[in-house]
């Protein structure tokens, strides 16, 4: 298919490939990131037993009945419980025991008195406060009861799932396979970083900021190469790794020039093509393959047309072979607070600054070939095709990155 919609580059790829299959065992500190391959039920209550909430006396309620500053009562201090410790003892009218925070309270026990409303006695304290039953006083299960679903199948791991399911003594977590990508930048122009700048070359950015965004992602290149404008070499290479991944992700070479030769790749390899040329821009060229039943996804050699399409066409690709449904590109509307008077004969998709609402341009470059005014950049302006300005006020379609 030539020339197609955003939209329907997104369904043609979505519909082309399925969901990873394959999960692992891993060990629950390198869970952060990683999609749960099965529902997790807590194997305990957490607490795991009646504690304290603070440093202070646990006793009887009863025995604090009409109790204050003016009118104070005494119990005898039995026992004193640091964090980590017990005591069997049942506790008795008129006796208290010493506690701290995080403490398992005694038996008999029914609420805590907080040490600042007492003199701090050890063998004897005086109750400054009346208190009612279960007064600061934590119950077992009261964060996490025992079978509770701490994590369901597909769910996105948090630090904070971590944290939980630390607190229920699990160790290892059962994830799905994260998505193996090959990623391959082409151009004879194109300069490894490092090296000495040879007269009309360029240096390399296409493979470092994919890579690096692909991190941020939580997913890791196995492959990242640069490799030069010849067809037999790149399409030897696609064929040499593409058992091995899941996903390639190549830059430049899609257009029409004598050197965009990613179309002479296809053919040597037989390769599906499923759709070349995306009406929107930057990054018109971007092509979509199939090889062996594995996606191939094509992006212009310009630096902001090749990451635009890689956030609006690879990040759905990325989405549905991880199953993280957070990779997925969010839109949201906003407010313009400046203006772009350029009419957009195409859908055209512009670098800007979203917040509170708000959107605004850091910068005035626009061109497809800049990068640096990227920076400090979260979102793209959509503009519709046909549309002659953007103006202050005007209610705008973004997509967040």
């Amino acid at each position: 298919m030539l020339n197609i919609e955003l939209e329907k580059a997104v369904e043609l790829m979505v519909k082309s490939i399925e969901e990873i299959k394959e999960t692992e065992e891993i060990e629950l500190i390198e869970a952060c990131g990683r999609i749960s391959a099965e529902d997790i039920y807590a194997p305990m209550n957490n607490p795991p037993f009646d504690r304290s909430p603070l440093d202070g006396y646990a006793l009887i309620a009863e025995d604090t009945k009409g109790a204050s500053r003016k009118n104070i009562k005494k119990l005898t201090v039995v026992e004193c419980i640091f964090a980590g410790g017990y005591s069997e003892r049942v506790l008795k009218k008129g006796e208290a025991v010493r506690i701290m925070t995080g403490a398992k309270i005694p038996k008999g026990a029914n609420c805590v008195i907080r040490q600042e409303n007492t003199n701090y006695g050890e063998d004897e304290v005086e109750i400054y406060e009346e208190l009612r039953e279960y007064s600061n006083y934590c119950f077992a299960g009261e964060d996490i009861k025992k079978e509770d679903v701490l994590i369901k199948k597909g769910q996105l791991l948090t630090y904070v799932h971590q944290g939980m399911l630390s607190s229920m003594g699990i160790l290892k977590v059962k994830v799905k396979g994260t998505p193996r990508i090959g990623l391959i930048v082409t151009g004879d122009e194109v300069e490894i970083p490092g090296q000495q700048l040879k007269m009309g070359k360029i240096y390399d950015s296409n493979l470092h900021l994919l890579y690096s965004r692909l991190k941020e992602f939580g997913l890791k290149p196995i492959i990242a190469e640069i490799i030069g404008d010849s067809a037999e070499r790149i399409g030897e290479r696609i064929s040499e790794i593409i058992q091995d991944v899941d996903l390639i992700i190549t830059t430049g070479g899609v257009s029409v020039g004598q050197k965009d030769i990613l179309h002479n790749v296809l053919e040597l390899l037989n390769a599906n093509r499923i759709f070349w040329k995306v009406n929107l821009k930057p990054g018109t060229p971007a092509m979509y393959s199939l090889y062996k039943n594995k996606p191939i996804l094509s992006l212009s050699g310009n630096p902001f047309a090749a990451l635009t399409t890689f956030e609006l066409l690879g990040r759905p690709v990325l989405a549905k072979l991880s199953g993280n449904k957070n990779l997925q590109p969010k839109q949201v509307n906003g407010i313009m607070e400046d203006e772009f008077n350029k009419p957009s004969m195409r859908r055209r998709f512009i670098r800007a600054y979203f917040d509170n609402g708000k959107v605004r341009f850091l910068e005035s470059k626009h061109s497809s070939g800049m990068l640096a005014s990227m920076a400090g950049c979260n979102c793209l302006i959509d503009v519709h095709k046909g549309t002659k300005k953007l103006s202050k006020g005007d209610n705008i379609n973004i997509v967040l990155i």
